[in-house]
């Protein structure tokens, strides 16, 4: 039988798979796993944000992708960005070299030490071979169980020049194909539950942000005449906010939800959990006289749901089968005029409220950009002023953990050329993941990168008031020049000073073909 090594077998893998970028930050463990290889290979100068690149790239592909991380050390530095990645049940396979084999139990420098807890509960499976000659198969097996969120892969890099009979890599180019499409009686009954409904809602999460899933809900919603909620804690999309019958994102807290979910009789979750609430303001879940079905494929969120009932299937397939139920015959879609205020002027010269920035942004960039956000204290600035009308328009850190969205901006850029992208990212954000500038300059990823200077956390000036915690320290940022950290970086940078600057800005970073940012003072506010 004919032989190869370990690093052959898996890189043949990862073509099969379709493997084709890997996102990574090398370090010596790592060098053998990353000798011959054919990927396109994406730097990050930091861990966070190669994991954050590699979640943007996954979650607009929607196919596993590969990330390479240094160690332990490396690995820790990319647990913040892999609790957003968790969250999203993003499809990350996450590699990590490990000392040689017979160095790891004397704890030597760069040893991995229990490299399978280190990354737990972010990930749903960790794995380290416990031989050179099964580095495949473990491959193989996390790739495949990528498909239910990330996989941690810890492998010792003496593995890589190990040798494996050549046929492994045929044994194990295999596929695991998706759960079945839900039942159609329970979809029957559930549609007749809509119908006997006097005052039933809707409420939609990030699992159902695709083209298909966008397309019947519309339909179900308009069929049936049902108020459209997404559910709280927003990292995706899963409405046109500005249709009429959207009433927009849920507040996060137990009592908000359970007064407006209230005043129906049957209200039905598709595509989130039941519910991820953030701030305490306690009160009933829900009353008795609203019955609640949650309709998702996560069994854990299923289980530890607090109340309702839960379908456990694919929410996409269950939305397009409630719509097909409801309107067979769509006809003609709603066409609808978004009724949007006009945005609140700063009076500030050279500063911009939040509203003037984000209706710039509407009036002056094509109807099919993706915007990665990253400015938590201008959140009902921004929905109340853009108008997304396609899916996959909208990116935001599942969870709530920052800096994020400027690398996650580069990969989702990467996955798909032909939208325009932007970034959205508050100063404090900026600050967590700044060198992520330097890949989007060495990749010529075209992005336009929105940077709003306000100067402070305003988010957490907001908690700080809820919780009244008086004053607090370490919320005042002071002024950064974000202009010339990007030049250092390579990058075309400008600061805007008006509503007019940045549309001519805005224009000009859209026909460049090549990353920009734009630096916007604005107005504090609270989101």
């Amino acid at each position: 039988m004919a032989a190869i090594t370990v690093r052959q077998a898996v890189h043949d893998l990862m073509a099969f798979h379709g493997m084709t970028v890997l996102f990574g930050n090398p370090g010596s463990n790592e060098l053998p796993f990353l000798k011959d290889l054919t990927a396109r290979y994406i730097l990050g100068l930091q861990e966070a944000a190669v994991v954050a690149m590699a979640d943007g790239y996954s979650q607009v592909t929607d196919r596993p992708t590969l990330v390479n991380l240094h160690a332990a050390s490396g690995s820790g530095n990319g647990l913040g960005a892999l609790t957003n990645a968790a969250i999203s049940r993003s499809k990350l396979v996450v590699t990590a070299g490990q000392q040689v084999r017979n160095m790891v139990g004397p704890e030597v420098m760069l040893a991995n030490v229990d490299a399978t807890m280190l990354p737990k509960p972010l990930v749903h499976r960790s794995l380290e071979p416990l031989a050179a000659a099964d580095v495949p198969r473990a491959f193989s097996e996390s790739v495949l169980a990528s498909q239910r969120g990330p996989v941690y892969l810890s492998v010792p890099y003496d593995d890589w020049d190990a040798e494996v009979e050549e046929s492994v890599v045929g044994q194990l180019s295999r596929t695991v194909a998706p759960g079945s499409a839900p039942d159609p009686i329970v979809i029957a009954d559930l549609h007749d539950r809509l119908d006997a409904a006097e005052a039933a809602v809707l409420v939609l999460g990030p699992d159902v942000d695709t083209p298909e899933a966008w397309a019947a809900a519309i339909a179900l919603a308009e069929a049936h005449d049902l108020p459209v909620w997404a559910a709280p804690s927003l990292p995706r999309l899963p409405f046109p906010n500005q249709h009429p019958l959207f009433r927009g994102v849920l507040p996060a807290a137990i009592g908000p939800i359970g007064e407006i979910l209230g005043a129906h009789d049957l209200a039905l979750v598709i595509g989130a959990p039941v519910f991820r609430y953030h701030q305490w303001q306690p009160g009933e879940y829900l009353p008795e006289t609203t019955q609640l079905v949650q309709i998702g494929d996560d069994p854990d969120a299923a289980e530890r749901a607090p109340f309702g009932d839960a379908l456990v299937t694919d929410p996409v397939a269950a939305l397009v089968g409630l719509a097909d139920a409801a309107a067979p015959d769509p006809g003609t879609p709603r066409t609808w005029e978004p009724e949007i205020e006009p945005a609140t002027a700063s009076a500030t010269p050279g500063t911009l409220h939040p509203e003037e920035v984000f209706a710039t942004l509407r009036e002056t960039m094509p109807v099919d950009t993706r915007y990665v956000v990253e400015s938590t204290s201008t959140n009902s600035a921004f929905w109340s002023q853009m108008d997304l009308r396609e899916s996959g328009s909208y990116f935001f850190p599942a969870s709530g953990g920052l800096g994020w969205g400027l690398p996650a901006s580069m990969g989702v850029a990467l996955a798909d050329a032909r939208r325009p992208v932007v970034a959205i990212i508050g100063d404090g954000s900026a600050h967590y993941s700044i060198a992520a500038l330097r890949t989007a300059v060495e990749e010529g990823i075209p992005v336009t990168i929105v940077v709003l200077r306000n100067s402070t956390y305003g988010a957490l000036v907001w908690f700080a008031d809820m919780l009244d915690a008086g004053t607090v320290p370490g919320l005042d940022l002071g002024d950064v020049d974000f202009v010339s950290i990007a030049r250092g970086y390579g990058m075309t940078a400008v600061h805007a000073d008006s509503t007019a600057h940045l549309a001519e800005l805005l224009t000009e970073a859209h026909g460049a073909g090549r990353p920009t940012l734009i630096e916007i003072d604005t107005e504090k506010t609270t989101p």
